[in-house]
C-alpha cells in the first residue's frame, strides 16, 4: 500500500510504519484519528519501507530515512496548527530520530512497540550471525523470513497473515522477508537515537505489549528512562504481541493515542 492521506482538521498526526513494511499497518489508527479531527499522513518511504520490486540494494541509509520522515513532518507543519507524530517499531525510533531535531515543534507523540533490542521471545538464537552478513558479500542474499506469529496474538489474523505470507512478498505486518543491509541500517540509526533521546522534549506516551515477541519490556523501559520528554507516560499491554496497531488492543493503542494527543494539542507550539 501506498502512502495513505486522510484530510482533516488544523491539527494533524504524522505515523510512520515500520522497518520493511508499509502504510498498511497504521491504517486501523490512522482512520481512528481522522475520526477523531485529524488530518492524518502516513507515508511510504523509499528505501526504508518495501513495495513489490524492492531488492536489498533498494535500502538507502538510515540519515536518507531521517531527512524524508522529516520533510513530511515540516510540510504539515507549514500547513497546521499543530503536527503530532509517532510510529510502529522501527517507525517509532524513526519519529525519535525527527522529534531530537524537531524539539518543541513536535506537538506530542505516540511510541509503539519501539525496538531499540530485537531481543523478544521470538528471535531466533543464530541472529547474532547477522554481524558476519554486514561485511561480506553476503549481505545482499541473505534474508530473514518473517516467520510465526509474526508479532501477532490473534490467532485468527495470524493464520490468515501465514497465508499471505506463503505467496505474497508482503502484508499488512510487512515484508515476508527482511534483509540485511535494512537490518544493519536500522541498527545504526538504534545506536544514534539512544544517544539523542535526551534532546527529545515533546510529551510522549509510550505503548508496549508485555508479551511483544521482538522487543522486550526493556525498549519501553529505557526510553521513559532516558527521554527528555518533561511530560511522558507508559501504557502496558496484556493481550497482543509485537503488532499492536492491528492486534487484539488495537482499539485501546488508537483511544491511548487519542487522549494523549488531545492533551497537548491546546499547548502545541505554533512556530
Amino acid at each position: 500500500m501506498q502512502t495513505i492521506h486522510l484530510d482533516g482538521g488544523e491539527h494533524a498526526v504524522l505515523l510512520l510504519h515500520g522497518l520493511q513494511s508499509s502504510p498498511a499497518e497504521l491504517q486501523p489508527l490512522a482512520k481512528r484519528l481522522h475520526q477523531a479531527g485529524y488530518t492524518v499522513h502516513v507515508p511510504h518511504l523509499r528505501g526504508y519501507g518495501f513495495i513489490q520490486g524492492d531488492t536489498p540494494r533498494s535500502v538507502t541509509h538510515w540519515q536518507d530515512w531521517h531527512v524524508a520522515a522529516t520533510a513530511e513532518f515540516l510540510a504539515l507543519k507549514s500547513q497546521h496548527t499543530s503536527v503530532a507524530m509517532g510510529g510502529l517499531c522501527i517507525g517509532a525510533v524513526l519519529s525519535l530520530s525527527v522529534a531530537a531535531e524537531q524539539g518543541d515543534k513536535v506537538a506530542a507523540l505516540t511510541l509503539m512497540a519501539t525496538t531499540l533490542w530485537y531481543d523478544g521471545w521470538s528471535i531466533p538464537w543464530y541472529r547474532f550471525m547477522r554481524y558476519v552478513g554486514y561485511y561480506t558479500p553476503a549481505r545482499y542474499l541473505y534474508t530473514y523470513r518473517e516467520r510465526e506469529p509474526f508479532g501477532l496474538k490473534n490467532a485468527q489474523l495470524r493464520k490468515w497473515i501465514a497465508r499471505e505470507m506463503a505467496h505474497k512478498d508482503s502484508t499488512i505486518v510487512g515484508a515476508s522477508k527482511l534483509n540485511l543491509p535494512a537490518i544493519q541500517e536500522a541498527e545504526r540509526m538504534i545506536a544514534a537515537v539512544k544517544k539523542s533521546l535526551s534532546k527529545v522534549t515533546a510529551p510522549a506516551i509510550v505503548i508496549h505489549a508485555e508479551e511483544d515477541d521482538i522487543a522486550s519490556m526493556r525498549n519501553p523501559r529505557y526510553v521513559m528512562a532516558n527521554l527528555g520528554s518533561q511530560h511522558k507516560e507508559l501504557v502496558t499491554l496484556h493481550n497482543s504481541y509485537h503488532m499492536i496497531t492491528v492486534d487484539n488492543e488495537r482499539e485501546h493503542v488508537a483511544g491511548e493515542t487519542i487522549r494523549f494527543f488531545a492533551a497537548y494539542r491546546s499547548v502545541a507550539h505554533s512556530d
